[in-house]
């Protein structure tokens, strides 16, 4: 479930944090432009995109079939399916495989669908020892945290943050060089791969037409936990079923192009069945396919578009609002803007209420979609129903547009609004001390304009003449 807390105060620390605000803006900017210049390079993204919708909005179409000729794959090549409802079905899954057999040291690859279910937090309970070993997972476990951001869990910490905690938990000199940071948590990790029962994973795509289930990563970890432990339990939603190879092969370049700007991540891992001898993988396979919210999602002609997503991030790294506040200051462990549609589509608009007024409607997150999904206009259908559960605001709203519509009723409220900001703001475009408190809650992680000395729309239209002709 989405968490409870109150929005307004949690992006009131984000925007106060000045780790977090150095941390969003290096990150952010280097995910920018790699992914802008490897596409300069590659020539032809918009072709891309399309194709990729179109592959995804195909099985979408007729999923029902797509999920059970993937499953009679999977279970011919070797593997066991389980279908889990929910959350809770899902971990009770996982549960069942593990204390049947006596398993009791767990190794993680990044998921973000175990995060959806709190897989975690459930084994530990059980009194397993889980472990995450993506470097950007370990550090958010080592912090008690959830991830802030699809691709990058550790995006609000800078390199001094981790420092500090690998100092402090791990017992190593302080450093921010990044390939020692790193090494202390290889030889940390290390010993948890060689020693470990299980591994469990993600998925990025399962192959209807061969049972085979695609893995990508940068480190090499997921290749590690879905080969050294006896058993290897993949957790996907149902809507990571692709077709065949061919679309297999067309979004295996376009994740990565708009996650990293990689041709290819560094590792894809192709497995169809378990291990056939000892030494070359796992003794079982088990795919953990869970609905959740996913079906309801498929019901509705709105909303089933952000059923496409394939985790890429990239809306969240152009998403100015995003930029500013981190994932941490939304309900759910998906942030940004397909964290406010799936927060919205998942829970209901009471939970995502919040968040969806937090957009500033740009359609920097549209754009960089490599599926196409239209986040600016799910937002806004968001809101629209949202007002229509209130007929008295709606109807006021409605007023004004229709208002503001009108060359007089924009001028009158342009006049009013500079009148208004000429009382509260100084010419600097300080909040004067006898302003709204919104005001001055507004102008403290903000630098606001001071009331312009002529209306926009006057100074446009200055210089033409009775006629609508331009004066020479």
């Amino acid at each position: 479930m989405a968490e409870q807390r109150d929005f307004q105060q949690t992006v009131a620390e984000a925007l106060n944090k000045k780790s977090v605000q150095l941390a969003l803006d290096r990150a952010t900017g280097t995910f920018k432009q790699m992914r802008s210049a490897s596409l300069r390079e590659l020539g032809y993204f918009e072709e891309l995109r399309d194709r990729a919708r179109d592959a995804k909005d195909r099985v979408l179409n007729n999923l029902d079939n797509y999920l059970l000729q993937l499953e009679r794959s999977f279970t011919r090549a070797g593997g066991q399916v389980h279908w889990a409802a929910d959350g809770r079905q899902a971990v009770g899954h996982v549960l069942d495989i593990v204390s049947g057999r006596g398993l009791k040291t767990v190794v993680k690859g990044k998921s973000m669908t175990t995060e959806e279910v709190h897989l975690n937090t459930a084994l530990e309970q059980a009194g397993l020892d889980v472990f995450e070993t993506d470097l950007g997972e370990y550090i958010v476990q080592l912090l008690g945290e959830r991830p802030s951001h699809i691709l990058a869990p550790a995006f609000h910490k800078t390199k001094e943050d981790i420092a500090r905690l690998f100092a402090d938990r791990l017992g190593i000199d302080y450093t921010v060089v990044p390939e020692e940071l790193t090494a202390a948590a290889r030889r940390e990790l290390r010993t948890r791969f060689l020693s470990a029962d299980v591994g469990i994973t993600g998925v990025n795509f399962a192959v209807a037409e061969t049972g085979t289930l695609a893995i990508m990563e940068n480190e090499g970890n997921i290749r590690m936990a879905t080969t050294l432990p006896r058993v290897h339990i993949a957790v996907m939603g149902l809507e990571k079923v692709v077709a065949d190879l061919d679309d297999l092969a067309l979004l295996l370049q376009t994740l990565p192009m708009s996650a990293t700007g990689q041709r290819l991540s560094s590792y894809v891992s192709l497995l169809t069945g378990p291990g056939r001898s000892q030494g070359e993988g796992p003794e079982e396979l088990h795919l953990i396919i869970l609905d959740g919210f996913r079906s309801s999602v498929l019901a509705d002609p709105e909303f089933r578009q952000v059923l496409r997503c394939l985790r890429c991030g990239a809306c969240l790294n152009y998403c100015p609002v995003y930029r500013r506040v981190g994932g941490h200051t939304y309900p759910w462990v998906y942030s940004g803007p397909i964290g406010v549609a799936l927060t919205a589509a998942a829970h209901g608009l009471d939970a995502a209420k919040d968040i969806i007024s937090a957009s500033t409607l740009c359609g920097a997150c549209g754009a960089a979609c490599p599926v196409r999904i239209d986040l600016p206009g799910l937002i806004l259908e968001a809101r629209r129903r949202l007002a229509a559960r209130e007929p008295v605001k709606a109807g006021a709203v409605t007023a004004l547009a229709r208002g503001l519509a009108t060359p007089a009723g924009f001028d009158l409220a342009a006049r009013a609004m500079g009148l208004g900001a000429s009382v509260a703001m100084d010419s600097q475009g300080r909040p004067r001390r006898f302003a709204p408190d919104g005001l001055h809650k507004l102008a403290r992680n903000r630098k606001l304009s001071g009331p312009a000395a002529e209306p926009f729309r006057r100074s446009l239209f200055r210089g033409l003449d009775e006629t609508g002709e331009e004066d020479q």
